[in-house]
């Protein structure tokens, strides 16, 4: 019920601002009233139209589309960011295993070896977990 009150009270105020702007405009008196009646029947018509329901019902879905979209989004944006930042850490890794090789240690290339294998592994867990969320 507040909603038409709300309405109504926008459509009178419409009506008023219109016609306000119409009694100072440069024209007869005569001219100025025909003009305002006219525009306060298109403003009364267009008011006739509107399904307050359909209103509603549009601007709700619309609002659970963004929300939807905005989930989808995130989950996106989290899944890209774990997968560059996963293959970051395989590459440090890559590179811890090659600097150990280059330095002919095998206590080292081994232990390397090691953290470069559990690094992929834990990756891949949390990727696999990321992305069995976002279904």
């Amino acid at each position: 019920m507040s909603k038409k009150s709300g309405l109504g009270k926008f459509l009178v105020g419409a009506g008023i601002g219109a016609g306000i702007g119409l009694l100072f405009a440069p024209k007869k008196g005569s001219e100025t009233r025909r003009d305002l009646k006219k525009k306060m029947d298109d403003l009364v018509d267009k008011a006739r139209g509107i399904d307050i329901d359909e209103v509603r019902d549009n601007i709700e879905a619309k609002i659970v589309e963004i929300k939807d979209e905005l989930a989808d989004l995130d989950k996106e944006k989290v899944l890209k960011i774990a997968k560059k930042k996963a293959k970051q850490v395989q590459d440090m890794a890559e590179e811890l295993v090659q600097y150990a090789v280059d330095k002919g240690t095998p206590v080292l290339e081994s232990s390397a070896e090691a953290v470069r294998q559990k690094a992929i592994d834990v990756t891949k867990e949390v990727l696999k977990k990321l992305e069995k969320e976002e279904k």
